[in-house]
């Protein structure tokens, strides 16, 4: 049974330049590891506490020394010395060390940095791959890869809000492999930045998580580019690509209404059904992320609905990751997939609560990054160690994000496993 020896933390920054946490577990045998964690920008109201310094002389505000105190000083305190044999043992300690419902006291950054570097360590003292070891944490074997979703065009909180929705993303369903799957993707997106260049006149200016951010006039166009990027490209949408849409629906709604137009009228709710609805129809959409806002609960179970057999219904600032709104989501047939960020909840535990929540309910899971990320790998291994059937990163041009990207590379060629067959069942 493991003790732990050691924990600390240092501030380290993130690919947007703003500061997060980093931790080291050292064991009583000599092993250490260490985690970094990310931050969203788009960021749902029952996320969990991200503790910031709020000193506005110091990153705006944004500073982590508080949640690195709480690492070096009162949960180093508590575990040193433990012996812990079991994640869920040593999650519980910090929660309970925590005590409150949202993680004010220590931060969910702090912990959840403190949660990953110890199943690190022990999957390191184990003699055994991290996705190995997270298999074994769920008890659920290594059968697959995750498909990707990649990032190609960006609005919204991710880039300049030139149009509202977030993100579109190319999902590389006739590749075979991950090596395969970054080769078609790399052709696309290059394509883009290409058309780019002769559409806006611009070069391509990049967002957060590394999509293309041209100042497109309208939603419509951020499609249509895209759909044109694969045909240059030499692909077929429908076909050989598919697409998926982040909407992030919350950030443009308001007073019951969304505002998915600089131009036209704001939509009700039933009218932001059947303009999603319309878009995936007509643009081979096969996963819908938070197409309407976190608090219209009644009209999340119609879009899923509508979408039925059309396309999978993603709930990102929807559920948080919070197996309460898990709950309650299944309960009203609210969606059928689940965006798992562990940040969102805090630690590897109450994110695998979640992840089983989703899964004893037939629903897909897609395992994603922040737009706040550093160099660390971890989340790779997460999410072929938790089978999921989608991985979403980011775009392939950051080293924040192809660190991920080729940590699945490394974890292809040693287990040889398959891709998910998804969208193509």
């Amino acid at each position: 049974m493991p003790v732990i020896r050691q924990l600390s933390a240092i501030e380290v920054l993130d690919s947007r330049g703003k500061p997060t946490v980093k931790a080291t577990c050292v064991l009583d045998d000599g092993v250490a590891a260490s985690a970094s964690v990310p931050s969203g920008a788009s960021t749902g109201k029952a996320e969990m506490v991200e503790l910031r310094d709020r000193d506005p002389h110091r990153y705006r505000g944004m500073g982590c020394r508080n949640a690195v105190a709480n690492v070096n000083g009162v949960i180093a305190d508590a575990l040193r010395g433990r012996s812990i044999d079991h994640q869920s043992e040593l999650d519980a300690a910090l929660l309970a060390l925590d005590g409150t419902s949202h993680k004010w006291n220590l931060g969910a950054n702090a912990m959840l940095a403190v949660s990953i570097a110890f199943a690190r360590a022990q999957a390191k003292a184990n003699g055994r791959p991290l996705y190995a070891h997270f298999a074994d944490m769920i008890g659920r074997p290594l059968t697959t890869l995750p498909r990707m979703t990649i990032n190609l065009f960006s609005g919204g909180k991710h880039a300049g809000g030139q149009v509202p929705i977030q993100d579109v993303l190319l999902v590389p369903a006739a590749a075979k492999t991950i090596d395969e799957g970054l080769a078609t993707v790399h052709s696309i997106y290059y394509a883009a930045a290409d058309l780019t260049k002769e559409k806006y006149a611009q070069r391509p200016l990049k967002a957060d998580e590394g999509g293309l951010a041209p100042p497109f006039p309208y939603t419509g166009s951020m499609f249509g580019d895209a759909k044109e990027s694969i045909a240059r490209a030499g692909y077929r949408l429908g076909g050989d690509v598919f697409l998926a849409v982040d909407v992030a629906s919350s950030h443009f709604y308001s007073d019951g209404k969304y505002r998915v137009s600089a131009n036209g009228p704001p939509e009700t709710s039933d009218q932001m059904v059947n303009t999603l609805c319309a878009w995936v129809g007509r643009m081979s959409i096969v996963s819908l992320e938070d197409g309407l806002a976190e608090d219209d609960w009644e009209t999340w179970p119609k879009l899923t609905k509508a979408l039925a057999g059309m396309c999978i219904v993603v709930g990102d600032d929807f559920l948080c990751t919070n197996p309460a709104r898990i709950r309650r989501a299944i309960d009203a047939g609210a969606c059928n997939a689940l965006l798992l960020k562990v940040n969102q909840i805090g630690t590897l535990t109450e994110a695998a609560e979640a992840l089983k929540l989703a899964r004893d309910a037939g629903w897909k899971v897609t395992v994603s990054a922040r737009s706040g990320e550093t160099e660390d790998d971890w989340l790779a291994d997460l999410a072929v160690g938790w089978a999921g059937d989608q991985i979403k990163i980011g775009s392939i041009t950051q080293s924040e994000r192809l660190a991920k990207y080729n940590r699945l590379l490394e974890i292809e060629a040693e287990t040889k496993l398959p891709v998910v067959e998804w969208p193509r069942e």
